[in-house]
């Protein structure tokens, strides 16, 4: 059985992380120890600065949780290469809490909403939940284990695809090309698809102007929430061949 983990933030003034340092976890951690019935002693997994510790829990009360420091261990749970997750904004919002969970369990590296033509943009209900999107990533990436957390960027128009700057872009496109899908490689790659109602003929141009590949994900339409995670399950697919 996994032992629970926690990502710590690491103000610029704090003390050198050492064996024995006696750390807080905060009260969401502390809410989270209590439902699972753990008491002082028990062994824990802490990430500070991208290092993985073990740790043993040295106090736990209501709001409040220390742990010790035990030792730090090497292991590496990311990706081979980045994922950069360019994710239509949806007009319904909570769309975004659907998907977000499994695409950092696939290993997402990079999340960037973008704001198609199809997308509803409202930038004041977008930037209310950013702090919770950032909520849910760290969630999902202390329970899948991952090293690092994934980076949440602000919302950006699609013309930032356009000038986006990656070896690799690809495009989940439902309309038949007769391209062949592409084959990751290892370096970093970008991949994006369209909110609901998909993308205008006039992005899927500039798209393929600017170097996005299309990909195909199979005959049938997917929903926009499904889209992205089907991309990268694939590329995790063939990352896994190597």
């Amino acid at each position: 059985m996994s032992l629970p983990r926690f990502f710590l933030d690491t103000p610029l003034d704090a003390a050198p992380a050492t064996e024995n340092l006696v750390v807080p976890l905060g009260a969401e951690a502390a809410q989270h120890l209590r439902a699972l019935r753990l008491r002082p002693g028990a062994a824990l997994e802490l990430v500070l600065g991208g290092q993985p510790w073990t740790a043993d829990l040295a106090e736990l009360d209501r709001g409040r949780a220390l742990a010790r420091l035990v030792a730090p261990f090497h292991e590496d749970r990311e990706s081979p290469i980045p994922l950069q997750a360019c994710l239509p904004l949806t007009a319904q919002l909570s769309l975004f809490d659907e998907w977000l969970p499994p695409l950092v369990e696939l290993g997402a590296t990079l999340i960037q909403p973008v704001a198609y033509a199809r997308s509803e943009f409202d930038a004041a209900k977008t930037t209310a939940r950013m702090e919770r999107w950032a909520r849910i990533i760290q969630s999902a990436a202390e329970q899948s284990h991952r090293s690092r957390l994934p980076e949440l960027r602000p919302a950006v128009p699609f013309r930032a695809l356009v000038a986006w700057e990656c070896p690799q872009k690809w495009v989940a496109y439902e309309v038949a090309t007769g391209q062949a899908n592409p084959a990751p490689r290892r370096e970093s790659l970008a991949f994006t698809s369209g909110p609901e109602g998909g993308i205008t003929d006039d992005e899927f141009t500039a798209l393929s102007a600017a170097g996005w590949q299309p990909v195909s994900l199979g005959r049938s339409i997917l929903r926009a929430v499904t889209a992205p995670v089907a991309l990268l399950g694939a590329v995790q697919f063939e990352l896994g061949r190597g």
